[in-house]
């Protein structure tokens, strides 16, 4: 077994002591930074998010084995050049106004970030004011919002209205997402992407960028 092996192994199983130890060793022993990154921390998160969308892992691993990847990351992100840190692109999240829920979210941050985007995440409750306030400032390539609660889906309406008033709409693609949030509603609410779950809309992302322009950050 490789060192890169062993370091998504470890990402798979959550161990996030052995994944700093065999991280640092990895880098004491020479190994590129962005072999190591690439090779062993990221291929063990994308390993996680397969297992994720086969239901073989679920959302609490996913949570650990997500941590564990920060940590060796945070390990190696000193080394690499400015080349090699250059990102696929920027993603604002937030779920909608009026809902509490995280989880999703999160998970939706976390396979983003796994994947090379910046993420920004604006919580949750947030307004539609705010949205538009966030792409104006951060002028991401991609918002996602998210919403649980049926009560709360037209808050999505609301924030591409908030966006159009503002001129917005037109300057970033829009991925809405959650339990109650369907194709049609998407559709009905001119959304460009729906995302059934995390890893759904960390393809998506990776999708978009491949056909965009380079990112504006």
């Amino acid at each position: 077994m490789t060192e890169f092996e062993a370091i998504s192994n470890h990402i798979i199983n959550g161990n996030e002591d052995k994944v700093a130890e065999l991280t640092q060793k990895a880098i004491d022993e020479g190994l590129e930074p962005n072999d190591i990154i690439q090779k062993g921390l990221i291929n063990g998160m994308n390993q996680v998010s397969q297992k994720f969308k086969d239901e073989d892992m679920f959302v609490p691993e996913v949570m650990i084995s997500a941590q564990a990847m920060k940590t060796g990351i945070e390990l190696v992100n000193p080394l690499l050049t400015k080349e090699e840190t250059s990102l696929k692109g920027r993603v604002l999240l937030g779920t909608v106004a009026g809902d509490l829920h995280n989880i999703g979210k999160n998970l939706v941050r976390i396979m983003m970030e796994s994947a090379g985007f910046e993420v920004i995440d604006l919580g949750t409750d947030v307004e539609p004011k705010e949205f538009a306030e966030a792409v104006k400032e951060y002028k991401p390539d991609i918002l996602g919002m998210s919403a649980l609660l049926t009560t709360t889906i037209q808050q999505m309406q609301k924030t591409m209205g908030a966006l159009k008033k503002e001129e917005l709409r037109d300057s970033v693609k829009i991925m809405v997402g959650g339990g109650p949030v369907t194709p049609d509603f998407a559709e009905e609410i001119n959304a460009d992407f729906w995302a059934q779950d995390a890893v759904a809309a960390k393809s998506a992302a990776l999708e978009l960028v491949e056909s965009s322009p380079p990112p504006k950050l």
